[in-house]
C-alpha cells in the first residue's frame, strides 16, 4: 500500500495512457488539420513511419556514421546459437554485451549479457529480432532532444535529460536486497531485480561500495530522470548539429548518449549514441520529480507541435503521410510487437 500511494502521489509513475489524455485531443486537432491521423510519417522521411511505430533500431543505426555508436549486429529470431556466437566473434563484440529488441518498447527486453549461456537463454526466449551490442564504456548518460525545421540549415536542442542509474551504495551491514527496499524507486523494481540477480541480492556491500543494478538509463527500469536543460550551450548545439547534418532527412527526435564528461561531450569527444529515437520520442526531462504534470503537458504539447509543423513542411516537399489503411496495418503490427516484448 505504501508503494501504491507513492505511485499515486508521483505522476511520473502514472500509466502512459493517463498522462497523455490531454495530448490525445491535441493530436486529433493536428490530424484534422493535416487530414491524416498518421501525419508523423513525414517527420523523418528516411526512418520507417518517421520513427513512431515499427521502426527498426538497426536501420536507424545504419543512417548514423559508424563512429558514433557501438558495434551492433542484428540477430533474426530463431537464429542458431553457433551462428550468433560466430557473428559476435567476427564483429569483435566482447562480453558483457547488451541485447535488446530491434523494434523496442520503452526499454523493455534490454538485458546485459555476461556469458554464452545467458545469451542462449535470451535467444531461446526472444520471439522477435534482436540486437547485440558492445557495452558502451562511458559512465554518464543523457537524452538530448533535437528539432530542425526542414527549411532551416541548423536545428536546436529543446531539452536535455540527465539519467541517474539504479545504483545502491553499501553501508557495510545491509544486503543489496535491504538497500533496495530503503528507496521506493528501487523497491518498485524489486521483482525484476530478484529475477535478474537471485541470491546475489543477499550479498552485503562494503561501506561506500557502489553496485549498479541496471547499467542503462531507462525510466521504466528505475533510472531517475533529471532535467538538464540548463546544460544547453551554443557549443553543444553546434556539436549536435554537426552530427545531425550527417544523418539524412533527420529533423525530430531524441539522442540517448553515453559520455565521460560534459566538456568532452560539448567538444564531440568520448561519447557514443545509445539510440536515436524518432517521432515517438518523449522530451524525457519532463520526468524530473521536481516537475508537475502541468509542466509535462506543456512540454509534450510543445514537442508534438514541432513534429506536426515539421511533418507538414516535409509533406509540402513531397514526402507522403501514411494513408489510413497502411497506418492501421502498421498499428496492428505494433500491438503484436508490444505484446511479444511485454511478455518477454
Amino acid at each position: 500500500m505504501k508503494l501504491f500511494f507513492h505511485k499515486i502521489a508521483n505522476w511520473e509513475y502514472w500509466p502512459f495512457q493517463v498522462v497523455y489524455i490531454p495530448i490525445y485531443f491535441l493530436w486529433a486537432y493536428y490530424a484534422i488539420k493535416a487530414r491524416s491521423i498518421f501525419f508523423f510519417n513525414a517527420s523523418n522521411p528516411r526512418i520507417k513511419n518517421g520513427g513512431f511505430i515499427m521502426e527498426s533500431k538497426k536501420q536507424i543505426y545504419d543512417l548514423i556514421p559508424r563512429k558514433y555508436y557501438p558495434k551492433t549486429i542484428l540477430i533474426p529470431k530463431n537464429t542458431d546459437l553457433k551462428k550468433i556466437v560466430q557473428q559476435v566473434i567476427e564483429k569483435e563484440i566482447h562480453f558483457p554485451l547488451i541485447a535488446k529488441p530491434d523494434i523496442g518498447l520503452r526499454g523493455s527486453g534490454v538485458k546485459k549479457i555476461h556469458t554464452v549461456s545467458e545469451l542462449q537463454r535470451y535467444m531461446e526466449k526472444a520471439n522477435f529480432d534482436f540486437l547485440l551490442q558492445d557495452l558502451i564504456p562511458y559512465k554518464n548518460e543523457v537524452g538530448i532532444f533535437y528539432v530542425r525545421h526542414p527549411n532551416e540549415i541548423e536545428g536546436r536542442i529543446t531539452g536535455i535529460v540527465a539519467k541517474e542509474f539504479l545504483t545502491v551504495v553499501g553501508d557495510g551491514a545491509s544486503t543489496i536486497e535491504e538497500l533496495i527496499h530503503k528507496t521506493p524507486r528501487f523497491q518498485l523494481q524489486f521483482d525484476a531485480l530478484q529475477e535478474e540477480y537471485g541470491d546475489l541480492l543477499h550479498k552485503i556491500l562494503a561501506a561506500g561500495e557502489a553496485f549498479n543494478l541496471v547499467p542503462f538509463g531507462n525510466h521504466a527500469r528505475g533510472a531517475k530522470f533529471l532535467d538538464g536543460s540548463h546544460w544547453i550551450t551554443p557549443k553543444l548545439t553546434q556539436t549536435i548539429n554537426e552530427i545531425c547534418a550527417q544523418i539524412p532527412e533527420f529533423y525530430f527526435g531524441r539522442f540517448d548518449i553515453m559520455y565521460d564528461s560534459f566538456e568532452e561531450l560539448e567538444r564531440g569527444e568520448h561519447f557514443q549514441i545509445v539510440e536515436l529515437n524518432g517521432a515517438a520520442s518523449e522530451p524525457t526531462h519532463i520526468y524530473d520529480p521536481k516537475h508537475s504534470i502541468w509542466f509535462a503537458w506543456k512540454e509534450l504539447a510543445r514537442h508534438i507541435t514541432y513534429m506536426y509543423e515539421i511533418s507538414v513542411a516535409n509533406h509540402k516537399r513531397g514526402f507522403p503521410y501514411l494513408d489510413y489503411k497502411a497506418g492501421m496495418q502498421e498499428y496492428r503490427l505494433h500491438q503484436v510487437q508490444n505484446s511479444k516484448i511485454l511478455n518477454f
